[in-house]
């Protein structure tokens, strides 16, 4: 099957989807064409004059990374400056570059919820609530005998899902009536003659990101020529998203048992604390790569600890003056975890459309710290 660069950011923006970004962010497509054809993909953190040395030597189509290339527009063009230098040898070698930044970090399963999952927290929300998801309900009438095939239709395209439920409907039984007329085709009836049939009304809740996918899914599994249906947007908020987590553990541990521990998930050569090593931690905030922003957000919300990277040494007073305890684990390391799952969401979704795809993980290492 032929896969263009579109069919992949499709998958993409169903991972990670453009409006979840922050308005300052630059995702998306920024190098390429969106109807190459794509036989090889390489996931990485971001790009780096190594890295896209390595795509050149794998022969790849096409690089996903987590950091933008771009993240302001270039006034000039000159091949000695490092982001120039890699643009012209994208360009060159005609590799697509595509970029899931803050999008993925807001996303269910992206770069936040697969550290809390590593973490292994329960009852997670977001550290910083930036986007409430907009709603609709969709009122669908189904003759009795084909109920559960659209029901279930358009329960696998994402309808009726809340929280951790799927299938969530509601449906009331009454009586249609139509009446086809010159040129139509009606799977039940007869021409210029009031038909009634049993039928049920059947009501789910859809999010905007998948409404498109699920009437599709619902008019192909729905006999009728003309599928009669009704769609309300909602005011009631049924979930939020944002920036960071914060979650409980299964068990209360010190700071100093709780910050080896995440040396250890993360590999990381060190991490850094901020205050009592002994003090014991339950309720914990995190926020993968640099999350300085959000040490109130995570004070205001009464966690005893906060798991980040990059904190300055201002913030870090702060923190100490607030009670609140850090764990300071590197902006490369609690963000680098990510590129091994996202590899495997995507071949997923390929083996689910039948894309012929490759998918590798860059080996370089582009941590650009070492201890001595």
């Amino acid at each position: 099957m032929s896969v263009k660069c579109s069919d992949i950011m499709n998958i993409m923006e169903k991972i990670a989807p453009i409006p979840l970004a922050e308005k300052w962010d630059n995702v998306g497509l920024q190098v390429g064409d969106e109807n190459k054809q794509i036989k090889k993909i390489m996931i990485a953190l971001e790009l780096n004059n190594e890295i896209t040395d390595e795509a050149v030597k794998e022969d790849v189509d096409m690089i996903i990374t987590h950091h933008p290339l771009i993240y302001k527009p270039l006034n000039k063009l000159i091949f000695s400056d490092p982001i120039v230098k890699i643009l012209n040898k994208l360009i060159k070698n005609d590799i697509n570059l595509y970029t899931a930044h803050t999008n993925l970090d807001v996303a269910i399963g992206g770069t936040s919820d697969y550290l809390a999952q590593l973490l292994k927290l329960k009852d997670i929300c977001p550290l910083r609530e930036t986007y409430n998801e907009r709603y609709y309900k969709l009122a669908v009438f189904i003759p009795e005998k084909n109920l559960e095939d659209v029901r279930e239709a358009i329960s696998l395209a994402g309808g009726g899902h809340i929280g951790n439920y799927s299938h969530c409907t509601f449906q009331s039984k009454g009586i249609g009536t139509f009446k086809p007329l010159e040129g139509s085709n009606p799977h039940i009836g007869s021409l210029d003659k009031i038909e009634r049939v049993d039928e049920y009304r059947l009501e789910v809740i859809v999010s905007q990101d998948k409404l498109k996918s699920v009437i599709k899914a619902m008019k192909s599994a729905h006999p009728y020529e003309e599928v009669a249906y009704d769609l309300i947007p909602l005011e009631n908020k049924i979930r939020s998203l944002g920036l960071g987590r914060i979650g409980y553990l299964k068990e209360a541990k010190t700071l100093k048992t709780l910050a080896l521990e995440v040396k250890n998930i993360l590999k990381a050569q060190k991490v850094r604390v901020v205050g009592n090593e002994l003090k014991s931690m339950n309720k914990i905030a995190i926020c993968t790569g640099s999350g300085s922003d959000y040490i109130k957000d995570a004070y205001r919300n009464k966690c005893d600890c906060y798991i980040t990277g990059d904190i300055k040494y201002h913030d870090a007073q702060l923190a100490a003056q607030l009670g609140l305890t850090i764990i300071d684990a590197g902006h490369y390391e609690t963000e680098n975890i990510i590129c091994t799952p996202l590899k495997e969401r995507l071949l997923n979704e390929f083996e689910r459309y039948n894309y012929k795809i490759r998918v590798i993980v860059s080996e370089t290492d582009i941590n650009p710290f070492n201890i001595i």
